[in-house]
């Protein structure tokens, strides 16, 4: 399969980049987006020119560092998934394909490809961690916990971090993120004694950020690799708000 390609490039954080066009022939329809990358980059060493810096680690869609933008869509056309699991047998013979970084302000490019995501560590250490005791693996009946509450906190666990909510959302909200971390333990006993001051110190980080609100087009869930679904973040308001209450009557 033959590509013409226009990829981002950018030479640091304080240099203006643009897009580039390169030709990328040949290229195997088993290929993942990734590996075209690679193979591009072989050839322009090869032509001894600077290869593209991107983003990668596992290449399975679990570690959430491919954040890449394609044809305007937060990891590509094919979801769910992320943009390691999109593969180029999804595009025509002959396309041209556009490859961004996320566009979002709390997301600063580091170089072409790569941004710095780890605004998204710090709202996660701003939540601390939990009073239960560490150590060996207590016996899985001995905390009784409805099977409702134990899907849904393993349902927002699935979270990867990639950023691709915030990257999707107009507001560049990273609301659906925060809602995740807040809920899978707050849906928990082992995570009941610091919940109150959990999702007040998450929401003000995530706010520090700069992170934009939510106002509910639900793009994040549409790009969402984990299928995480976006009435997690009506359960993170009605967290916060009696956080907030609780904080106030004891003040």
């Amino acid at each position: 399969m033959n590509f013409k390609l226009k990829i981002w490039r950018q030479r640091d954080r304080q240099s203006r980049g643009k897009l580039v066009t390169y030709d990328a022939p040949d290229i195997p329809a088993q290929a993942s987006l990734l590996e075209m990358l690679d193979i591009v980059n072989e050839r322009l060493v090869l032509g001894g020119q600077d290869p593209i810096a991107f983003d990668s680690d596992c290449r399975e869609g679990i570690c959430g560092t491919c954040s890449l933008t394609v044809n305007g869509e937060a990891h590509g056309p094919d979801h769910p998934g992320a943009a390691c699991e999109l593969y180029m047998r999804k595009f025509r013979d002959g396309e041209t394909i556009v490859v961004e970084p996320f566009r979002v302000k709390s997301f600063p490019v580091i170089k072409d490809l790569v941004i710095d995501r780890s605004a998204l560590d710090r709202i996660v250490q701003a939540g601390g961690f939990i009073s239960a005791r560490a150590g060996s693996a207590p016996e899985a009946n001995s905390i009784p916990i409805p099977k409702h509450d134990v899907d849904l906190s393993m349902e927002a666990a699935a979270c990867i971090g990639c950023g691709a909510c915030a990257a999707a959302c107009p507001n560049a909200s990273a609301m659906l993120f925060t809602a995740a971390k807040v809920s899978h333990l707050a849906l928990l006993p082992q995570g009941e004694p610091e919940r109150t001051r959990r999702v007040v110190s998450m929401v003000r980080a995530m706010d520090a950020e700069g992170f934009g609100n939510c106002t509910n087009t639900y793009e994040c869930e549409a790009v969402c690799p984990a299928e995480i679904s976006a009435s997690f973040i009506a359960k993170l308001n009605r967290e916060y708000s009696k956080a907030s209450l609780r904080r106030s009557a004891s003040e």
